[in-house]
């Protein structure tokens, strides 16, 4: 039997990978059966992501519930080994991130923000340079934030003088699960930026990916699967943010809320939800910009300060009687 040749656009895009969830260590489909077509700048589909429903954000939720004790409760340095890990492995995946990259950089997020004030200053805008660029970034931002587990107790934290025989100390504790929610704009490096901080400090996280190119945070998945982080501690959702934000904000097994260059409805929504259940919402906005001399998500000593880690523990003080 003669078996016809693949067309042309077939041949050029390949088979079609549908990206999963990653809940509690694992990698199922939404239950909903939906998915998301993502699409290059020619309008070809080169992949599908599945679509995650309230369900799915709720099994996360308990996902990460179940084993936050234990990750708050572990070393620092161990955490800071886990974290270094993670590191390792993002920097195996260098070639997979790069086609990721590859696809976004030619979609529909880059007719959006290219601007030719940048082509003008030279900038070497190809799919390479960008993808090297976010993926170095997020490397160093995952070390450096392990190199924090075990020091930030000390510049948060400190020893209160207090009228008596006794010593009074206040100490970092994690908050519990944070909801994370990544830009669009640099989705890894945002992603990274964004779950770090909280990791850090002990919380366990469900993250939503950004919603027009979500495989970087599909392959962050993979890249946690296999670096020693326990299932749960990292659980990673892709779906449409005016289906999901609503029940980040009003779920109340979230104890707080990471995001980043949000919409003002959607920051609104956040606000909103944490005045029902009383969640901590941190809504940054960093500068959109698609080069290093932008700032944005490069600027080192905005995004890696310890103050990102401070919104997501509790201060416990404790009093201890002294030898007079």
């Amino acid at each position: 039997m003669a078996v016809e040749p693949a067309s042309s656009a077939m041949s050029r895009i390949g088979i079609l990978k549908t990206y999963k969830l990653f809940i509690g260590g694992t990698f199922p489909r939404s239950e909903s059966g939906r998915s998301i077509e993502v699409r290059n700048l020619g309008g070809d589909v080169f992949a599908h992501a599945c679509r995650a429903s309230r369900k799915d954000l709720r099994e996360a939720v308990e996902a990460a519930s179940k084993v936050q004790g234990g990750w708050a409760s572990a070393t620092a340095y161990l955490r800071g080994q886990i974290l270094y890990r993670m590191a390792e492995m993002l920097e195996g995946k260098r070639a997979e991130f790069g086609n990721a990259a590859h696809d976004l950089y030619t979609g529909a997020w880059e007719r959006k923000t290219k601007s030719i004030a940048l082509r003008e200053q030279g900038e070497q805008w190809d799919a390479e340079y960008r993808s090297t660029l976010e993926l170095d970034a997020a490397i160093d931002r995952l070390v450096h934030y392990a190199g924090w587990t075990d020091k930030f107790q000390q510049v948060l934290g400190c020893a209160n003088p207090v009228a008596g025989p006794y010593y009074n100390f206040t100490i970092p504790e994690a908050t519990g699960v944070v909801g994370v929610i990544a830009p669009d704009d640099w989705p890894l490096l945002g992603l990274v930026s964004l779950i770090a901080p909280p990791l850090c400090a002990g919380c366990t996280v469900v993250v939503l990916a950004s919603e027009p190119n979500p495989i970087p945070g599909a392959i962050f998945g993979e890249v946690c699967a296999t670096s020693d982080v326990p299932p749960g501690v990292v659980n990673v959702l892709t779906g449409l943010r005016d289906e999901l934000v609503p029940h980040f904000a009003s779920h109340r097994g979230i104890d707080a809320i990471h995001a980043a260059n949000v919409s003002q409805e959607h920051a609104a929504i956040l606000r909103e939800g944490a005045a029902e259940n009383l969640k901590r919402v941190v809504v940054r906005d960093l500068p959109r910009g698609t080069g290093v001399r932008a700032g944005g998500w490069f600027d080192d000593e905005t995004c890696e300060s310890p103050w990102w880690i401070e919104p997501f523990v509790e201060m416990k003080t404790i009093w201890h009687p002294s030898a007079t």
